[in-house]
Protein backbone atom coordinates (compact mmCIF):
# COMPACT_ATOMS: atom_id res chain seq x y z
CA UNK A 1 0.00 0.00 0.00
CA UNK A 2 1.09 3.72 -0.82
CA UNK A 3 -0.43 6.41 0.08
CA UNK A 4 -1.24 9.70 -2.29
CA UNK A 5 1.65 11.46 -1.20
CA UNK A 6 4.03 8.94 -2.11
CA UNK A 7 2.28 8.17 -5.63
CA UNK A 8 2.91 12.02 -6.24
CA UNK A 9 6.41 11.74 -4.99
CA UNK A 10 6.65 8.87 -7.94
CA UNK A 11 5.06 10.83 -10.20
CA UNK A 12 7.89 13.60 -9.65
CA UNK A 13 10.88 11.89 -9.33
CA UNK A 14 10.28 9.80 -12.48
CA UNK A 15 10.86 12.77 -14.35
CA UNK A 16 14.00 13.69 -13.58
CA UNK A 17 14.44 16.89 -15.15
CA UNK A 18 11.29 18.09 -13.71
CA UNK A 19 12.24 16.90 -10.50
CA UNK A 20 15.65 18.70 -10.24
CA UNK A 21 14.37 22.09 -10.73
CA UNK A 22 11.43 21.37 -8.02
CA UNK A 23 13.98 20.68 -5.51
CA UNK A 24 14.32 24.03 -4.07
CA UNK A 25 11.26 24.85 -3.78
CA UNK A 26 10.19 21.69 -2.18
CA UNK A 27 9.22 21.44 1.66
CA UNK A 28 12.25 20.26 3.38
CA UNK A 29 10.07 17.52 5.23
CA UNK A 30 9.28 16.05 1.91
CA UNK A 31 13.01 14.63 1.00
CA UNK A 32 12.25 11.50 2.78
CA UNK A 33 9.75 10.58 0.89
CA UNK A 34 11.38 11.54 -2.31
CA UNK A 35 14.16 9.76 -1.74
CA UNK A 36 12.57 6.83 -1.09
CA UNK A 37 10.49 7.09 -4.00
CA UNK A 38 13.65 7.90 -5.99
CA UNK A 39 15.39 4.96 -4.74
CA UNK A 40 12.53 2.99 -5.79
CA UNK A 41 12.56 3.97 -9.40
CA UNK A 42 16.38 3.77 -9.21
CA UNK A 43 16.52 7.47 -10.12
CA UNK A 44 20.27 8.53 -9.65
CA UNK A 45 20.40 11.51 -10.63
CA UNK A 46 17.42 12.50 -8.76
CA UNK A 47 19.00 10.69 -5.49
CA UNK A 48 22.50 12.64 -5.62
CA UNK A 49 20.58 16.14 -5.97
CA UNK A 50 18.76 15.15 -3.09
CA UNK A 51 21.87 14.63 -1.11
CA UNK A 52 23.73 17.34 -2.13
CA UNK A 53 20.36 19.70 -1.17
CA UNK A 54 19.67 17.70 1.90
CA UNK A 55 17.61 20.23 4.67
CA UNK A 56 17.78 17.43 7.51
CA UNK A 57 20.19 17.38 9.95
CA UNK A 58 20.04 13.76 9.83
CA UNK A 59 20.19 10.85 6.49
CA UNK A 60 19.86 7.62 7.98
CA UNK A 61 19.49 5.13 5.01
CA UNK A 62 18.14 2.00 6.61
CA UNK A 63 14.99 4.03 8.25
CA UNK A 64 14.49 6.17 4.60
CA UNK A 65 14.58 2.26 2.80
CA UNK A 66 12.48 0.75 5.44
CA UNK A 67 7.90 0.50 5.50
CA UNK A 68 6.47 3.63 6.66
CA UNK A 69 3.12 5.12 6.73
CA UNK A 70 3.20 6.69 3.00
CA UNK A 71 4.94 3.08 1.70
CA UNK A 72 4.69 -0.08 3.40
CA UNK A 73 7.59 -1.68 1.03
CA UNK A 74 11.02 -2.25 2.70
CA UNK A 75 13.84 -1.39 0.13
CA UNK A 76 16.64 -2.41 2.91
CA UNK A 77 17.06 -5.47 0.67
CA UNK A 78 17.98 -3.74 -2.54
CA UNK A 79 21.68 -3.06 -2.26
CA UNK A 80 21.53 -1.25 -5.33
CA UNK A 81 24.77 -0.10 -7.10
CA UNK A 82 23.61 2.77 -8.81
CA UNK A 83 21.67 4.06 -5.77
CA UNK A 84 24.35 3.48 -3.20
CA UNK A 85 27.00 5.51 -5.82
CA UNK A 86 24.36 8.23 -6.23
CA UNK A 87 24.03 8.42 -1.96
CA UNK A 88 27.81 8.77 -1.56
CA UNK A 89 28.34 11.31 -4.58
CA UNK A 90 25.62 13.38 -3.44
CA UNK A 91 26.98 12.99 0.37
CA UNK A 92 30.41 14.06 -1.27
CA UNK A 93 28.44 17.64 -3.43
CA UNK A 94 26.82 18.40 0.31
CA UNK A 95 30.22 18.57 2.42
CA UNK A 96 31.49 20.91 -1.47
CA UNK A 97 28.81 23.06 -1.40
CA UNK A 98 28.63 26.59 0.09
CA UNK A 99 28.51 27.17 3.98
CA UNK A 100 25.19 28.39 3.98
CA UNK A 101 23.56 25.19 2.56
CA UNK A 102 25.04 23.11 4.78
CA UNK A 103 22.55 21.54 7.43
CA UNK A 104 23.25 17.45 7.40
CA UNK A 105 25.53 16.86 10.62
CA UNK A 106 24.82 12.82 10.58
CA UNK A 107 24.85 10.52 7.83
CA UNK A 108 23.57 6.80 8.91
CA UNK A 109 24.26 4.21 5.97
CA UNK A 110 23.81 1.74 7.98
CA UNK A 111 20.75 -1.02 7.64
CA UNK A 112 21.41 -2.05 3.64
CA UNK A 113 20.53 -6.14 3.81
CA UNK A 114 22.68 -8.22 1.05
CA UNK A 115 20.94 -11.12 -0.45
CA UNK A 116 21.38 -13.54 -2.80
CA UNK A 117 18.13 -12.51 -4.96
CA UNK A 118 18.26 -8.52 -5.38
CA UNK A 119 15.00 -6.89 -6.00
CA UNK A 120 16.62 -3.77 -7.91
CA UNK A 121 15.10 -3.71 -11.53
CA UNK A 122 18.98 -3.07 -12.48
CA UNK A 123 20.06 -6.43 -10.78
CA UNK A 124 23.24 -4.86 -10.06
CA UNK A 125 24.10 -4.98 -6.60
CA UNK A 126 27.07 -3.12 -4.63
CA UNK A 127 28.18 -5.35 -1.75
CA UNK A 128 29.51 -4.90 1.89
CA UNK A 129 32.93 -5.08 0.63
CA UNK A 130 32.36 -2.83 -2.66
CA UNK A 131 30.31 -0.64 -0.36
CA UNK A 132 33.22 0.04 2.17
CA UNK A 133 35.70 0.52 -0.76
CA UNK A 134 33.47 3.27 -2.52
CA UNK A 135 32.97 4.78 1.35
CA UNK A 136 36.87 5.25 2.03
CA UNK A 137 38.07 6.22 -1.56
CA UNK A 138 35.18 8.94 -0.96
CA UNK A 139 36.40 10.09 2.47
CA UNK A 140 40.38 10.27 0.85
CA UNK A 141 39.17 12.39 -1.95
CA UNK A 142 37.81 14.95 0.13
CA UNK A 143 40.00 14.81 2.98
CA UNK A 144 42.60 16.07 0.03
CA UNK A 145 40.14 18.78 -1.50
CA UNK A 146 40.69 22.03 0.41
CA UNK A 147 36.59 22.90 -0.20
CA UNK A 148 35.49 20.14 2.03
CA UNK A 149 37.59 21.32 4.81
CA UNK A 150 35.21 23.79 6.10
CA UNK A 151 31.97 21.60 6.86
CA UNK A 152 32.20 17.75 8.96
CA UNK A 153 29.68 15.39 8.84
CA UNK A 154 29.77 12.18 11.07
CA UNK A 155 29.07 8.91 9.30
CA UNK A 156 27.91 5.91 10.31
CA UNK A 157 29.02 2.47 8.44
CA UNK A 158 29.06 -1.22 8.52
CA UNK A 159 32.81 -1.98 7.07
CA UNK A 160 34.10 -5.15 5.73
CA UNK A 161 37.83 -4.37 5.46
CA UNK A 162 40.62 -7.11 3.59
CA UNK A 163 43.90 -7.20 2.73
CA UNK A 164 42.59 -5.25 -0.60
CA UNK A 165 41.26 -2.39 0.44
CA UNK A 166 43.08 -1.93 4.10
CA UNK A 167 45.47 1.12 2.86
CA UNK A 168 42.65 2.79 1.54
CA UNK A 169 40.43 1.93 4.46
CA UNK A 170 43.19 3.35 6.97
CA UNK A 171 43.48 6.41 5.54
CA UNK A 172 39.93 7.06 5.27
CA UNK A 173 39.64 6.06 9.12
CA UNK A 174 42.80 8.16 10.49
CA UNK A 175 42.97 11.23 8.90
CA UNK A 176 45.92 13.44 9.45
CA UNK A 177 43.58 16.42 9.72
CA UNK A 178 40.10 17.16 10.77
CA UNK A 179 38.20 15.37 8.04
CA UNK A 180 35.31 16.44 6.03
CA UNK A 181 33.42 12.62 6.20
CA UNK A 182 34.11 11.85 10.31
CA UNK A 183 33.93 7.99 9.61
CA UNK A 184 32.62 6.07 11.97
CA UNK A 185 32.30 2.34 12.45
CA UNK A 186 29.04 0.11 13.87
CA UNK A 187 29.82 -3.14 12.71
CA UNK A 188 32.66 -4.28 11.71
CA UNK A 189 34.05 -7.57 9.37
CA UNK A 190 37.74 -8.76 8.55
CA UNK A 191 39.05 -11.33 6.58
CA UNK A 192 42.13 -12.08 5.04
CA UNK A 193 44.10 -9.76 7.24
CA UNK A 194 47.07 -10.11 9.84
CA UNK A 195 46.86 -10.10 13.46
CA UNK A 196 48.71 -6.80 13.29
CA UNK A 197 47.02 -5.43 10.27
CA UNK A 198 43.24 -6.08 12.11
CA UNK A 199 44.48 -4.31 15.18
CA UNK A 200 45.62 -1.28 14.42
CA UNK A 201 42.40 -0.42 11.50
CA UNK A 202 40.33 -1.69 14.86
CA UNK A 203 42.15 1.08 17.21
CA UNK A 204 41.08 3.54 14.37
CA UNK A 205 37.51 1.92 13.71
CA UNK A 206 36.82 3.63 17.10
CA UNK A 207 36.15 0.35 18.71
CA UNK A 208 34.33 2.26 21.69
CA UNK A 209 31.38 3.03 19.56
CA UNK A 210 31.57 -0.72 17.75
CA UNK A 211 28.37 -2.65 18.18
CA UNK A 212 29.00 -6.14 15.81
CA UNK A 213 32.64 -7.28 15.13
CA UNK A 214 33.40 -10.26 13.12
CA UNK A 215 36.79 -11.46 12.31
CA UNK A 216 35.80 -14.70 10.15
CA UNK A 217 38.13 -17.45 7.78
CA UNK A 218 41.30 -16.02 7.11
CA UNK A 219 42.41 -14.15 9.75
CA UNK A 220 45.03 -16.46 11.69
CA UNK A 221 44.46 -15.59 15.41
CA UNK A 222 45.44 -17.85 18.25
CA UNK A 223 44.46 -17.12 22.17
CA UNK A 224 47.17 -14.42 22.39
CA UNK A 225 46.22 -12.62 19.98
CA UNK A 226 42.36 -12.88 21.14
CA UNK A 227 43.76 -11.67 24.83
CA UNK A 228 45.49 -8.68 23.43
CA UNK A 229 42.95 -7.63 21.02
CA UNK A 230 40.27 -7.76 23.73
CA UNK A 231 42.10 -6.29 26.71
CA UNK A 232 44.34 -3.48 24.51
CA UNK A 233 40.84 -2.19 22.30
CA UNK A 234 38.03 -2.79 24.76
CA UNK A 235 34.53 -2.62 23.53
CA UNK A 236 32.05 -1.30 25.88
CA UNK A 237 29.29 -1.11 23.67
CA UNK A 238 29.70 -4.24 21.55
CA UNK A 239 26.67 -6.80 21.16
CA UNK A 240 27.88 -9.53 18.81
CA UNK A 241 31.79 -11.31 18.31
CA UNK A 242 32.58 -13.64 15.88
CA UNK A 243 36.09 -15.33 16.37
CA UNK A 244 37.44 -17.11 13.54
CA UNK A 245 38.54 -20.66 13.70
CA UNK A 246 41.12 -21.81 16.47
CA UNK A 247 40.79 -18.59 17.97
CA UNK A 248 41.61 -20.39 21.52
CA UNK A 249 44.33 -22.39 20.70
CA UNK A 250 47.69 -22.35 22.57
CA UNK A 251 49.90 -19.81 21.20
CA UNK A 252 53.11 -21.74 19.52
CA UNK A 253 55.60 -20.45 21.90
CA UNK A 254 53.67 -20.94 25.21
CA UNK A 255 53.65 -24.44 26.61
CA UNK A 256 50.02 -26.25 26.70
CA UNK A 257 47.94 -25.39 29.22
CA UNK A 258 47.44 -27.80 32.07
CA UNK A 259 44.12 -29.44 32.61
CA UNK A 260 42.41 -27.21 34.48
CA UNK A 261 44.56 -24.03 34.19
CA UNK A 262 44.42 -22.06 31.02
CA UNK A 263 45.52 -18.34 31.81
CA UNK A 264 44.82 -17.41 28.59
CA UNK A 265 41.31 -18.55 28.33
CA UNK A 266 40.70 -17.60 31.42
CA UNK A 267 41.65 -13.75 30.73
CA UNK A 268 39.45 -13.58 27.51
CA UNK A 269 36.97 -14.50 29.98
CA UNK A 270 37.11 -11.99 31.99
CA UNK A 271 37.35 -9.71 28.87
CA UNK A 272 34.14 -10.62 27.94
CA UNK A 273 32.69 -10.27 30.92
CA UNK A 274 33.22 -6.41 30.92
CA UNK A 275 31.53 -6.50 27.80
CA UNK A 276 27.91 -5.50 29.51
CA UNK A 277 25.95 -5.13 26.20
CA UNK A 278 27.01 -8.67 24.84
CA UNK A 279 24.12 -11.10 23.40
CA UNK A 280 25.71 -12.35 20.52
CA UNK A 281 28.64 -14.86 20.71
CA UNK A 282 30.38 -17.04 17.48
CA UNK A 283 33.16 -19.49 18.46
CA UNK A 284 32.64 -22.20 16.16
CA UNK A 285 35.60 -24.49 15.22
CA UNK A 286 37.60 -23.83 17.76
CA UNK A 287 38.67 -26.12 20.12
CA UNK A 288 37.06 -25.94 23.81
CA UNK A 289 36.33 -29.37 25.65
CA UNK A 290 35.64 -29.54 29.07
CA UNK A 291 36.02 -25.03 29.05
CA UNK A 292 32.20 -23.62 27.89
CA UNK A 293 31.79 -23.11 31.78
CA UNK A 294 34.97 -21.41 31.91
CA UNK A 295 34.66 -19.16 29.10
CA UNK A 296 30.53 -18.11 29.55
CA UNK A 297 30.14 -18.41 33.05
CA UNK A 298 31.53 -15.11 33.97
CA UNK A 299 29.64 -13.22 31.26
CA UNK A 300 27.30 -10.69 33.12
CA UNK A 301 24.26 -10.75 30.78
CA UNK A 302 22.57 -13.84 29.05
CA UNK A 303 23.56 -14.69 25.99
CA UNK A 304 20.44 -14.44 22.74
CA UNK A 305 23.06 -16.14 19.86
CA UNK A 306 25.43 -18.97 20.31
CA UNK A 307 27.63 -21.12 17.76
CA UNK A 308 29.42 -23.33 19.33
CA UNK A 309 29.87 -25.45 16.10
CA UNK A 310 32.44 -28.02 15.65
CA UNK A 311 33.48 -26.63 19.35
CA UNK A 312 34.37 -31.11 20.61
CA UNK A 313 32.33 -30.32 23.25
CA UNK A 314 32.12 -33.11 26.20
CA UNK A 315 30.06 -34.07 28.51
CA UNK A 316 30.43 -31.51 31.21
CA UNK A 317 30.00 -28.80 28.40
CA UNK A 318 26.69 -29.43 27.57
CA UNK A 319 25.35 -30.02 31.02
CA UNK A 320 26.72 -26.36 32.08
CA UNK A 321 24.84 -25.76 28.70
CA UNK A 322 21.44 -27.16 30.03
CA UNK A 323 21.82 -25.26 33.42
CA UNK A 324 22.94 -22.19 32.66
CA UNK A 325 21.38 -18.45 32.17
CA UNK A 326 22.20 -18.46 28.75
CA UNK A 327 19.76 -21.53 28.28
CA UNK A 328 16.57 -19.72 29.02
CA UNK A 329 17.12 -16.59 26.58
CA UNK A 330 18.83 -18.28 23.32
CA UNK A 331 17.12 -17.15 20.14
CA UNK A 332 19.58 -18.64 17.66
CA UNK A 333 21.72 -21.86 19.04
CA UNK A 334 24.21 -23.55 16.50
CA UNK A 335 25.65 -26.91 18.20
CA UNK A 336 26.47 -28.64 14.45
CA UNK A 337 29.33 -31.21 14.32
CA UNK A 338 28.34 -32.77 17.72
CA UNK A 339 26.95 -36.46 18.15
CA UNK A 340 24.32 -34.59 20.51
CA UNK A 341 21.77 -37.15 20.58
CA UNK A 342 23.96 -40.19 20.73
CA UNK A 343 26.18 -38.98 23.35
CA UNK A 344 24.40 -35.84 25.43
CA UNK A 345 20.39 -36.90 24.71
CA UNK A 346 19.07 -36.05 28.31
CA UNK A 347 21.60 -32.72 28.25
CA UNK A 348 20.14 -31.88 24.76
CA UNK A 349 16.61 -32.93 25.91
CA UNK A 350 17.05 -30.66 28.74
CA UNK A 351 18.89 -27.65 26.71
CA UNK A 352 15.93 -27.41 24.25
CA UNK A 353 13.40 -27.68 26.92
CA UNK A 354 15.00 -24.50 28.83
CA UNK A 355 14.98 -22.55 25.42
CA UNK A 356 11.97 -23.46 23.73
CA UNK A 357 10.20 -20.21 24.85
CA UNK A 358 12.65 -17.90 22.98
CA UNK A 359 14.50 -20.66 20.41
CA UNK A 360 13.49 -18.53 16.49
CA UNK A 361 16.64 -20.51 14.96
CA UNK A 362 18.26 -24.02 15.12
CA UNK A 363 21.28 -25.79 13.28
CA UNK A 364 21.97 -28.79 14.02
CA UNK A 365 24.14 -29.67 10.82
CA UNK A 366 26.34 -32.97 10.49
CA UNK A 367 25.28 -34.20 14.36
CA UNK A 368 25.14 -38.01 13.59
CA UNK A 369 21.34 -38.02 13.71
CA UNK A 370 20.47 -41.38 12.23
CA UNK A 371 16.65 -42.68 12.20
CA UNK A 372 17.25 -44.22 15.33
CA UNK A 373 17.17 -41.18 17.01
CA UNK A 374 13.85 -39.47 15.60
CA UNK A 375 11.71 -40.23 18.16
CA UNK A 376 14.26 -38.10 20.57
CA UNK A 377 14.53 -35.56 18.52
CA UNK A 378 10.83 -35.31 17.69
CA UNK A 379 10.15 -35.04 21.34
CA UNK A 380 12.90 -32.60 22.17
CA UNK A 381 11.53 -30.02 19.46
CA UNK A 382 8.26 -30.22 20.36
CA UNK A 383 8.15 -27.49 22.78
CA UNK A 384 10.14 -25.05 20.68
CA UNK A 385 6.64 -23.58 19.80
CA UNK A 386 8.68 -19.93 18.55
CA UNK A 387 11.08 -21.72 15.94
CA UNK A 388 11.04 -20.21 13.01
CA UNK A 389 14.45 -21.79 11.17
CA UNK A 390 15.87 -25.56 11.51
CA UNK A 391 18.70 -26.39 9.49
CA UNK A 392 20.14 -30.39 9.80
CA UNK A 393 22.10 -31.02 6.58
CA UNK A 394 24.12 -33.70 6.56
CA UNK A 395 22.54 -35.89 9.31
CA UNK A 396 21.93 -39.69 7.62
CA UNK A 397 18.54 -40.13 7.64
CA UNK A 398 16.30 -41.86 5.30
CA UNK A 399 13.37 -40.75 3.47
CA UNK A 400 10.99 -42.27 5.73
CA UNK A 401 12.44 -40.60 8.93
CA UNK A 402 12.51 -37.26 6.89
CA UNK A 403 8.66 -37.71 6.12
CA UNK A 404 7.76 -38.81 10.06
CA UNK A 405 9.85 -35.81 11.03
CA UNK A 406 8.54 -33.00 8.47
CA UNK A 407 4.88 -34.17 10.14
CA UNK A 408 6.01 -33.50 13.13
CA UNK A 409 7.10 -30.14 12.35
CA UNK A 410 3.88 -29.55 10.97
CA UNK A 411 2.84 -28.56 14.79
CA UNK A 412 5.46 -25.83 15.07
CA UNK A 413 3.20 -23.18 14.31
CA UNK A 414 5.87 -20.45 13.62
CA UNK A 415 8.15 -22.62 11.68
CA UNK A 416 9.16 -20.69 8.38
CA UNK A 417 12.43 -22.31 7.34
CA UNK A 418 13.87 -25.97 6.99
CA UNK A 419 17.29 -26.71 5.28
CA UNK A 420 17.13 -30.67 5.32
CA UNK A 421 19.52 -33.42 4.28
CA UNK A 422 19.84 -35.69 1.01
CA UNK A 423 18.26 -38.72 1.97
CA UNK A 424 20.59 -41.22 2.42
CA UNK A 425 18.48 -43.58 0.20
CA UNK A 426 19.86 -41.26 -2.46
CA UNK A 427 23.89 -42.16 -1.63
CA UNK A 428 25.29 -46.03 -2.57
CA UNK A 429 24.98 -47.97 0.03
CA UNK A 430 27.34 -48.04 2.46
CA UNK A 431 28.22 -44.56 1.88
CA UNK A 432 30.43 -42.47 5.49
CA UNK A 433 28.81 -39.66 7.45
CA UNK A 434 30.50 -37.23 7.72
CA UNK A 435 30.80 -36.48 3.80
CA UNK A 436 33.39 -34.62 2.22
CA UNK A 437 32.23 -32.08 -0.41
CA UNK A 438 33.10 -35.05 -3.51
CA UNK A 439 30.98 -37.58 -1.71
CA UNK A 440 28.41 -34.95 -0.39
CA UNK A 441 27.52 -34.15 -4.36
CA UNK A 442 27.46 -37.72 -5.77
CA UNK A 443 23.77 -38.58 -5.33
CA UNK A 444 21.22 -39.62 -7.54
CA UNK A 445 19.50 -36.11 -8.52
CA UNK A 446 15.63 -37.75 -9.98
CA UNK A 447 15.67 -39.78 -6.53
CA UNK A 448 16.03 -36.35 -4.45
CA UNK A 449 13.54 -34.63 -6.31
CA UNK A 450 10.66 -37.24 -6.11
CA UNK A 451 11.74 -37.33 -2.20
CA UNK A 452 11.83 -33.46 -1.84
CA UNK A 453 8.18 -33.46 -4.02
CA UNK A 454 6.85 -35.80 -1.88
CA UNK A 455 7.89 -33.70 1.82
CA UNK A 456 6.51 -30.97 0.10
CA UNK A 457 3.50 -32.66 -0.52
CA UNK A 458 3.54 -33.36 3.60
CA UNK A 459 3.48 -30.05 4.17
CA UNK A 460 0.88 -28.80 1.70
CA UNK A 461 -1.37 -31.57 2.80
CA UNK A 462 -1.23 -29.92 6.72
CA UNK A 463 -1.63 -26.88 5.45
CA UNK A 464 2.05 -25.68 5.92
CA UNK A 465 2.59 -24.20 2.18
CA UNK A 466 4.07 -21.49 4.71
CA UNK A 467 7.03 -23.41 5.45
CA UNK A 468 9.78 -23.18 2.72
CA UNK A 469 12.45 -25.93 2.45
CA UNK A 470 15.64 -26.52 0.40
CA UNK A 471 18.96 -28.86 0.62
CA UNK A 472 21.77 -26.55 -0.17
CA UNK A 473 24.42 -29.32 -0.48
CA UNK A 474 27.45 -26.76 -0.71
CA UNK A 475 25.73 -24.49 2.51
CA UNK A 476 23.80 -21.37 2.78
CA UNK A 477 24.09 -18.01 0.86
CA UNK A 478 27.18 -16.00 2.02
CA UNK A 479 27.06 -12.45 0.27
CA UNK A 480 30.32 -11.60 2.12
CA UNK A 481 31.70 -14.55 0.64
CA UNK A 482 30.69 -14.75 -2.69
CA UNK A 483 31.97 -10.44 -2.96
CA UNK A 484 35.62 -11.59 -1.90
CA UNK A 485 35.89 -14.53 -3.39
CA UNK A 486 38.74 -14.10 -5.86
CA UNK A 487 40.35 -12.23 -3.45
CA UNK A 488 40.51 -15.21 -0.88
CA UNK A 489 41.79 -17.79 -3.03
CA UNK A 490 44.77 -15.89 -3.80
CA UNK A 491 45.08 -15.31 0.15
CA UNK A 492 45.00 -19.41 0.42
CA UNK A 493 46.68 -20.08 -2.55
CA UNK A 494 49.56 -18.32 -0.78
CA UNK A 495 48.49 -19.77 2.56
CA UNK A 496 49.71 -23.03 0.72
CA UNK A 497 52.33 -21.96 -0.75
CA UNK A 498 54.07 -20.20 2.38
CA UNK A 499 52.89 -24.11 4.53
CA UNK A 500 54.98 -25.63 1.32
CA UNK A 501 57.83 -23.78 1.86
CA UNK A 502 58.24 -24.44 5.38
CA UNK A 503 58.02 -27.67 5.36
CA UNK A 504 61.03 -28.56 2.60
CA UNK A 505 62.50 -25.45 4.86
CA UNK A 506 62.09 -28.15 7.61
CA UNK A 507 63.06 -31.26 5.64
CA UNK A 508 66.20 -29.88 4.83
CA UNK A 509 67.30 -29.02 8.42
CA UNK A 510 66.54 -32.64 8.99
CA UNK A 511 68.93 -33.62 6.41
Amino acid sequence: MKSLRFASAEALVSHPQVALQSLDSVAHNLYPLLFKASYLLERAEVIRALLQRWPLEEFRLGALLGPSTDHAGDLRDRACRACLEACLRGLADHVLQGRGQRRLQLADLTGVRDVQVQQCPCGRPLGRWGRTELLARTCCELQADPQAAQHSVKVLADIFVTDGNFQLVVQALGPAAPAPLRLRCLSFRADSLDPSQLLHVLCLAGPGELRRLQVVHNVRLHAGHVQQLLAQLHFPQLVSLTLPAKAFDTPPACAPATEGEDPLLTSIAWELSQMTQLRELSVAFSTLTGNVQKLLGPLRTPLRALDLANCSLNHADMAFLAGCTHAAHLEVLDLSGHSLIHLFPSSFFRLLGRAAQTLRVLTLEECGIEDRHLSTLILALSPCQQLQELRFLGNPLSASALRRLFLALCELPKLRWVEFPVPKDCYPEGAAYPQDELAMSKFDQQKYELIAEDLRGVLLRAGRDDIQVSTPVFGSFDPDIQETSNELGVFLLQAFKTALENFSRALKQME
